[in-house]
């Protein structure tokens, strides 16, 4: 049952969003984050540095878990930098890890097209690899566009034979970049993100809300780095996916998690009742957001404990 609490903010986010779902705007394009000075809690250390090109933002607890790290490959398509909003999700990740958290600061632009952001977050991962992330098991999280690239990254580090992370997480998944999920009609008034206005009616505007992003460029939408719902995932990472029943992208994770399962991998995906794209991270106050990020933490420890006991044996 869907709280009071995420029935009000849902109502909001409806009343906010309207003027751009009226007009089949994106709202990755047109609504810009305020990104102010970052200035860290006083429990926790920060640095900026470069790797491969690439800005990466290292968040740690004073006194770390050096054996973990937490890869952080942040969402907002192509468009939307590092901000507030995902360095508090970072903030999170410290908490709940007791680890690091690298976030890779992508660049990102409307002229940018495949494969540029996803390159780059390779790169930088492998760079990562040879420098900080070396010795350390690593769970890598991503959101949105960012559960993309990590899913991205993922794939060619398996093709070319180099050690996937340990576990990952996947949010509210954006990983069809064709758009064939049946949740696009099945959620297309629901959606109070990316859904439509009442008086717009599927038929004449199922074109806008499978919208197609102009970063794939030339390259096939079924290229499945680009879109990663094609791919296979034989020897993938134990993997924790969560999305809300609400998403117009709702089936990105349905097929995440029935191509995990066909490919032997441990997987879990749990739905959250009533909540939109990225729920714990944009209201993580609510009823809803807090059991999913507990859920994150659960699964986080059992990672942890679960690499602790293999070491003893």
């Amino acid at each position: 049952m869907t709280s009071l609490g995420a029935k009000f903010i849902n109502a909001i986010l409806r009343l906010y969003t309207y003027p751009y779902r009226k007009k089949h705007k994106s709202l990755s394009r047109s609504i810009k984050f305020k990104n102010k000075p970052y200035s860290p809690p006083k429990e926790y250390n920060f640095e900026v540095i470069q790797v491969c090109g690439a800005n990466i933002e290292i968040l740690s607890p004073i006194k770390p878990n050096n054996r973990f790290a937490i890869a952080h490959f942040h969402g907002g398509g192509h468009t939307q930098a590092m901000n507030g909003t995902y360095r508090k999700v970072a903030e999170r990740f410290c908490k709940i890890s007791g680890c690091s958290v690298f976030s890779i600061d992508y660049k990102t632009g409307n002229e940018l097209v495949y494969p540029s952001v996803h390159n780059e977050c390779f790169s930088a991962y492998i760079g990562l690899l040879s420098e900080r992330l070396k010795s350390k098991r690593i769970i890598a999280v991503g959101d949105s566009f960012g559960a993309n690239l990590t899913l991205s990254t993922c794939l060619k580090l398996r093709d070319r034979n180099i050690p996937l992370p340990n576990a990952l997480i996947c949010i509210s998944s954006y990983i069809d970049l064709a758009a064939t999920g049946n949740s696009y009609k099945k959620n297309c008034y629901r959606d109070p993100l990316y859904g439509l206005t009442r008086k717009l009616k599927f038929e004449y505007n199922e074109k806008f809300i499978r919208r197609i992003t102009p970063y794939c460029g030339q390259t096939s939408y079924y290229n499945t780095l680009l879109s990663p719902a094609y791919a296979e995932f034989q020897d993938f990472p134990e993997t924790l996916i969560q999305c809300g029943d609400l998403e117009t992208s709702e089936s990105d994770s349905d097929t995440l998690y029935e191509k995990m399962l066909n490919a032997g991998v441990k997987v879990k995906l749990t739905k959250y009742n009533g909540m939109w794209h990225d729920f714990q991270y944009l209201a993580p106050f609510l009823k809803e957001s807090k059991m999913a990020w507990k859920e994150i933490e659960q699964f986080i420890d059992s990672v942890m404990r679960k690499n602790k006991a293999a070491q003893i044996q």
